[in-house]
């Protein structure tokens, strides 16, 4: 027995709308994706600390609708445009999907990750490579953080080469925790995990408690006072940007700061955002993005 997706690509303002009407008329579960994901046209989504997304779709998106093998898909578009009350029902395509064991299958595609030179990101449902190694259990989930991003590898190579025992560690946007709990297996102490979302924070807990690695996680409203120092945010450019003065003060003088989500064409104006407090330059780059990194000057 196998299921079908049927595919729709449409305008941002209609794709939220028409999933929702897929879903009242039946669809198994629905999906929007950007249809741009992985060319020049990416457009990530975020919010800023302490709001949520203006947008939760994109503005080219892709609505995909998982439908019981007995579903017609034309039909199903159809009245999901009639009850929107659309002018034309956009083009659309189907695949079919074979009906399989899932959980094997997802369990399949992520394999443990060598990061750096002694580091190992390994799925609960592997053992460990070299058990000697800095090892991090981590599962895929809804918080973004696997070690398998160029982002996320690039902060974890800085934050090996960086970390020294007894050093208090700040990540800002912390996702997974994966940034944080590689800190505390390095040896810093104490080290704190800030998210905007709540559920990342779930995550970040739970993944912490499984690698048991001391954390502390909160929502910004939440960040720690004082100053650290480490500090690393692995976000996107425009956060990091306006968030500047902020990250900044939270670097001890002569502290240290790394910063990634960041294109190699947006390091310059990110970098330049930084410049009154914080000498900071590219440190890596890996696939087209950048790990700024940098040392507060004594006299801010």
């Amino acid at each position: 027995m196998s299921y079908r997706e049927l595919i729709v690509e449409m305008e941002r303002e209609r794709a939220e709308a028409l999933s929702d009407a897929l879903l009242e008329l039946g669809a198994l579960s629905v999906s929007v994706e950007d249809a741009d994901a992985d060319t020049p046209d990416e457009q990530p989504l975020f919010g800023e600390p302490g709001l949520t997304p203006e947008r939760s779709a994109w503005q080219h998106s892709r609505v995909i609708a998982l439908m019981a093998p007995e579903a017609e898909p034309a039909v199903l578009l159809a009245a999901a445009v009639n009850t929107l009350e659309l002018a034309t029902t956009p083009p659309f395509t189907v695949r079919e999907v074979e009906e399989q064991d899932w959980v094997r299958l997802t369990q399949s595609q992520f394999d443990p990750i060598a990061i750096g030179e002694r580091i190992w990101v390994v799925p609960s449902w592997h053992d460990a490579p070299d058990p000697d190694a800095l090892i991090l259990e981590l599962d895929p989930g809804l918080a973004f953080g696997t070690g398998s991003h160029p982002t996320t590898r690039l902060c974890m190579e800085w934050l090996e080469q960086a970390v020294k025992p007894g050093q208090s560690v700040l990540d800002y946007g912390c996702g997974s925790g994966i940034l944080a709990i590689l800190a505390k297996k390095c040896g810093a102490d104490p080290v704190f995990g800030i998210d905007i979302d709540p559920q990342a924070v779930e995550s970040a807990q739970h993944n912490s408690a499984r690698n048991h690695a001391d954390v502390t996680y909160g929502l910004p409203d939440n960040c720690p006072p004082g100053e650290f120092d480490i500090v690393v945010a692995n976000i996107l450019s425009n956060p990091l940007k306006l968030m500047a003065s902020m990250l900044s003060s939270k670097v001890r003088p002569a502290g240290r700061i790394a910063l990634s989500g960041v294109l190699a064409r947006q390091a310059d104006e990110v970098a330049r955002a930084y410049q009154p407090w914080i000498d900071i330059e590219v440190w890596r780059e890996h696939e087209g993005w950048v790990c700024l990194a940098g040392t507060r000057r004594e006299s801010h």
